[in-house]
């Protein structure tokens, strides 16, 4: 069992400055603020990273101060992935993965592979790849669904696919894998909402978006659970599901940005074609933010 990935991972933003440029001084202080609070693990350019805006020059720079900052203090898990077999391939032998646990790798969007075309850009990452790697099941973004049966070939097929981070919302699948998967594969909640649930069914934690701004509290949940201590975590679950559900109100990472920027952590500027939240759900965020602290204080 990969001990080091079971927990809480945080899906961290990529601040911005209001310019547009990346904000390496509101990235240190977002990452001493996750380390300080007690996430398990930190995963880099995920979609939360906002990845698909982010050249490779500016990619290799975030995972270097990334790298520099976290210091060997926990893991950090870097996002490799893309619709390019051959550019993902590339880019792997192209950065040093010294200080890199594993790497997160989204499935491919846009191209809508068949199942043997996934098993095979898997297999063909996964032979070129010198640390373990997480597949990524996102069908709402990416337009094709990881069965469960292509995801249990790759994982009794290949030794480093370790995990996988199910985003697909669909718990028949979250059963199908967790009853038939090899007892030294993860299995991650993709969502926040799920990851109690999922947790419930055998599985070993999230990588959350919600754990940017709250991490304490997420973190709480998340160990309550694997802990088997159900009623509490239900407790903290319930607390924090309404944030859960307003941060991807008017979309990801904008809403999550938003708290961040409450919390003077970073700004919350997002690059196009992405926006900031609307003033309505803004509001909503505030007084959540607000409700939130009056919890913690009661």
């Amino acid at each position: 069992m990969n001990e080091q990935l079971k927990g809480l991972g945080v899906a961290i933003v990529t601040p911005f400055l209001n310019d547009k440029q990346i904000d390496f001084d509101g990235l240190g202080r977002l990452i001493e603020y996750l380390i300080t609070n007690g996430v398990d693990y930190i995963v880099s350019l995920g979609t939360t990273g906002e990845t698909p805006v982010i050249s490779d020059k500016e990619r290799y720079a975030i995972l270097d101060y990334t790298k520099e900052k976290v210091a060997e203090r926990i893991p950090i898990v870097a996002g490799f992935g893309g619709n390019d077999t051959a550019h993902v391939i590339q880019a792997l032998q192209d950065y040093n993965m010294d200080g890199i646990a594993a790497i997160l790798s989204v499935a491919p969007y846009y191209n809508k592979p068949n199942q043997e075309g996934l098993y095979q850009h898997y297999a063909a990452i996964s032979k070129s790849c010198p640390v373990p790697i997480i597949l990524y099941n996102v069908p709402s973004r990416t337009g094709c669904n990881i069965a469960a049966e292509t995801t249990l070939r790759l994982a009794n097929d290949f030794e480093n696919i370790i995990a996988i981070k199910e985003a697909s919302g669909d718990m028949s699948q979250f059963m199908s894998i967790l009853k038939d998967c090899p007892d030294d594969f993860l299995f991650i909640s993709g969502d926040d909402n799920l990851a109690y649930s999922m947790i419930n069914l055998g599985g070993h934690g999230v990588i959350s978006v919600l754990g940017n701004a709250y991490p304490a509290e997420m973190s709480e949940l998340i160990h309550l659970s694997l802990d088997g201590k159900f009623e509490e975590a239900r407790q903290m679950h319930f607390r924090l599901l309404n944030m859960m559900r307003l941060i991807f109100k008017d979309g990801n990472p904008a809403g999550i940005k938003a708290i961040l920027k409450l919390l003077g952590i970073c700004e919350d500027a997002v690059r196009l074609p992405l926006a900031k939240v609307n003033e309505e759900v803004f509001d909503e965020i505030s007084q959540e933010v607000e409700r939130l602290k009056k919890l913690v204080v009661g």
